[in-house]
């Protein structure tokens, strides 16, 4: 067999190299290789909803980052985009069915992603999770996300709770494209420009070698409000001035009786981000007050290396090593120490953290052709290696009341964590019939940290008539622990009225965390329920509708500060004089999600020269809060409080509708992407404030000459402006009234923006 044949023969991550172009095909007709092991099965023949974005329609939202992209295409996917918090404005991680970030596993060709070494401690959606960074990934270097709208732990392990979003690289064997866009707000701020380029080439007369590259620049925007204190503006609210290059390798090619096959990413960005207004007097250095300056440089890494062959006539083996590596260094600058007084450096070295993972996947699948109907069975193995650092920040940051806007990193003991983990599992799809697909798959998760883990997974898909489908799963899942969770620490001083006092967030080993209440982590456990239809009247219309249900046990989040007097006696009852707060993560809730999803796809001709292309999704997605466990040692202080609940349960859209409409007429094209994001309730300040959905418009009109196309674009064409903040006289009397609303805004706060963008293909 020839190294392209054998190629095309795989499944899993064998079809994720294929060269196709899926702009070729209808997205309900694209070969999908997330939630099955089968080979050539087709997305609207999946017994699992699975919804398939390719790069064209990417590029139609003018978005230059994936996860704004997604966020105006799939009903299931949120990305609210923090204003004014500096480590979670620069990871941008999405979250599927209004879960957390880390619920949702990521995959690239198939090979499980590393996450961030950045903890999320902030208030915003997210809060105590450290995530997939898909600003990482290159959109140059994107051929389609496929996004598994189900629980998948039983095959892919840990994380994948809400679902799985599977990014398929570009494998072309020749020719490339480079494409420029450049646009800003309407209000004058926010100038951008992008500049991508992909090359491909060919290796020998069956290989392949394409690469991709990608350099953004943003400046920032601003919509703080006048500071009713000062009568200025003093805040800075809105995107983060950034600076993100990217590049990205895809190549595979037959090597022996097999294929060798590999790709891999690196990602350097550097941003600046205000942090909250220090009025005058806070420091001597500053009499008329100053805003902290923020400023991580983040380096992200990750390749992978395989093998796949065919074991005899029919068995295939695919084995291969993924490294990945994220590595977050901050600055902060504009600010001073203000214990340290006229002696402050206004300057900061605020400290590294460093994440690395190691995943060795080892796959044995074949075909059943001659059994019943057909179907297929899988057997394989994976060991992961992760390693989690804390650099230490200069003394001077973290000394006294620490440096203002971000007092760095100052573990209370060195971190320098690490673990092991072992998976074994078993998945087999069978058809007793032609028309009934059953399937189930069992993992075995073993870390030497926590213990082990069995998850399972039943599927079934009964094809009643000719163009309608039943479709169903079930299932159990969990979400590990992760490291930074587990290990991360960070000590500082604060004042408490004139006195200074020492806070922490420590990990649950540590004594404070323990004479405070805290207990070993455990993995979150899920049971996933999903049913639903699939109708294809005709192959231009389809049509499915499902029904999920995600009930979660044990979910992992960040305690409030314990503080008080009666945190202070049992510290030092326990002997430990030196600590006043701390905050630890915790197992404390249980939680339920269910809701409904809705999507068709519709095209057409209106004349010999003239298409529509109309694709609809609607998701409700409705999580409550089942139990809030008390904390053994403290029962009258709540281990979270008000806004960390909301920020669980009710701090993302309640439902969410998106429309995209093409027309195409001869070289012309227009294209129109909608989105209604239902209401959301939120702790922005000092009040609960229920905010009403929204809904934005995007338009584009491009002109396709030959290789060449022109596209002028606007994002939120009528302008939308999130629904702003309700003061009350003591967020007037901290802030200013200066934040127009809250960080959980799915439209973001920019309003309306022009671009352009202008392509070549050679």
């Amino acid at each position: 067999m020839s190294g392209l044949a054998l190629a095309t023969a795989f499944s899993g991550g064998a079809l994720a190299q294929t060269g196709s172009d899926p702009a070729d095909r209808d997205e309900g007709d694209a070969i999908i290789v997330t939630g099955t092991r089968s080979q050539g099965r087709e997305a609207l023949k999946s017994s699992a909803p699975v919804d398939v974005v390719d790069a064209q329609k990417l590029a139609a939202t003018g978005y230059p980052d994936l996860g704004r992209a997604l966020n105006f295409l799939q009903p299931a996917v949120n990305f609210a985009r923090p204003a004014t918090t500096a480590t979670a404005a620069n990871v941008r991680p999405i979250t599927l069915r209004g879960l957390s970030p880390d619920q949702t596993l990521v995959l690239v060709n198939g090979k499980r992603r590393h996450a961030n070494a950045i903890l999320n401690v902030n208030n915003s959606i997210g809060r105590g999770t450290a995530a997939v960074d898909l600003d990482a990934i290159p959109a140059s270097a994107i051929a389609r996300i496929e996004v598994l709208r189900d629980g998948a732990a039983a095959q892919y392990g840990s994380d994948a709770i809400a679902g799985v979003v599977n990014i398929i690289l570009k494998s072309d064997a020749q020719g490339g494209s480079i494409s420029l866009q450049g646009g800003a707000t309407e209000e004058g701020d926010g100038e951008n420009g992008t500049a991508m380029l992909t090359y491909g080439l060919r290796l020998g007369d069956e290989g392949h070698l394409t690469l991709s590259a990608l350099y953004r620049i943003e400046e920032p925007t601003n919509r703080a409000l006048v500071d009713q204190r000062f009568g200025r503006v003093t805040y800075r609210i809105g995107d983060p001035k950034s600076e993100v290059g990217s590049l990205a390798l895809d190549f595979a090619a037959p090597l022996g009786s097999g294929e060798i096959y590999g790709f891999g990413t690196y990602t350097h960005k550097r941003s600046n981000n205000g942090a909250g207004f220090r009025v005058p007097g806070f420091s001597p250095l500053y009499p008329w007050g100053f805003l902290p300056i923020i400023e991580p440089t983040i380096d992200d890494a990750a390749a992978t290396l395989g093998y796949r062959i065919y074991l005899g006539d029919r068995w295939k083996a695919d084995l291969s090593q993924t490294w990945g590596y994220n590595d977050a260094h901050f600055r902060v600058f504009d600010t001073a120490n203000v214990s340290l007084g006229l002696a402050s450096p206004t300057a900061f070295d605020a400290g590294t953290v460093t994440y690395q993972q190691f995943v060795t996947d080892a796959v044995l699948s074949r075909p059943l052709d001659g059994v019943l109907a057909g179907g297929n069975i899988a057997l394989g193995g994976q060991y992961r290696h992760e390693t989690y650092e804390i650099g230490n920040g200069e003394p001077a940051a973290y000394s006294g009341t620490g440096a203002d806007g971000f007092a760095g990193f100052n573990p209370r003991n060195p971190t320098d964590a690490g673990r092991n983990a072992w998976a074994a599992f078993a998945d087999l799809e069978l058809r007793p019939v032609a028309e009934l697909l059953l399937g189930g798959a069992l993992r075995y998760d073993h870390y030497d940290d926590f213990g082990g883990k069995l998850t399972w997974r039943a599927t079934g898909r009964l094809d009643l008539i000719d163009g309608f489908a039943l479709r169903g799963t079930i299932g159990t899942g969990f979400k590990a622990p992760s490291l930074q969770q587990q290990y991360f620490s960070a000590v500082q001083g604060a004042l408490s009225g004139a006195t200074l006092v020492t806070v922490g967030t420590l990990p649950v080993s540590d004594p404070v965390s323990r004479a405070l209440g805290a207990s070993p982590l455990k993995a979150e456990r899920s049971r996933n329920v999903t049913a639903g239809v699939v109708v294809t009247p005709t192959p231009r219309l389809s049509l499915t509708a499902d029904f999920y249900h995600i009930r979660i046990r044990d979910r992992i989040a960040l305690s409030e500060q314990l503080g008080g007097a009666a945190v202070t006696a049992i510290l030092q009852a326990a002997g430990i004089a030196n600590f006043q707060q701390a905050r630890f993560f915790t197992n404390a809730v249980d939680t339920t999600t269910k809701g409904v999803e809705v999507s068709a796809r519709w095209r057409g001709d209106l004349g010999p020269e003239t298409r529509f292309d109309l694709g609809l999704g609607y998701g409700i997605f409705d999580t409550r809060l089942d139990r809030l466990r008390a904390n053994p040692v403290l029962p009258t202080l709540p281990l979270l409080g008000l806004k960390s609940i909301l920020l669980l349960t009710q701090g993302q859209p309640e439902d969410k509708f998106t429309a995209q409409l093409t027309l195409t007429h001869g070289p012309v094209d227009l294209q129109v992407n909608y989105a209604a994001f239902g209401k959301y309730q939120s702790l922005p300040l000092t009040q609960q404030q229920a905010f009403p959905g929204k809904s934005t418009t995007d338009a584009a009109l491009g002109y396709t000459a030959g290789a060449l196309r022109i596209v002028g674009g606007v994002q939120n064409l009528f302008d939308v402006r999130p629904q702003e903040i309700v003061y009350t006289a003591a967020a007037i009397a901290s802030t200013g009234g200066s934040f127009p609303t809250g960080e959980e805004t799915p439209i973001g706060l920019n309003g309306r923006t022009w671009y352009a963008r202008v392509a070549l293909r050679f």
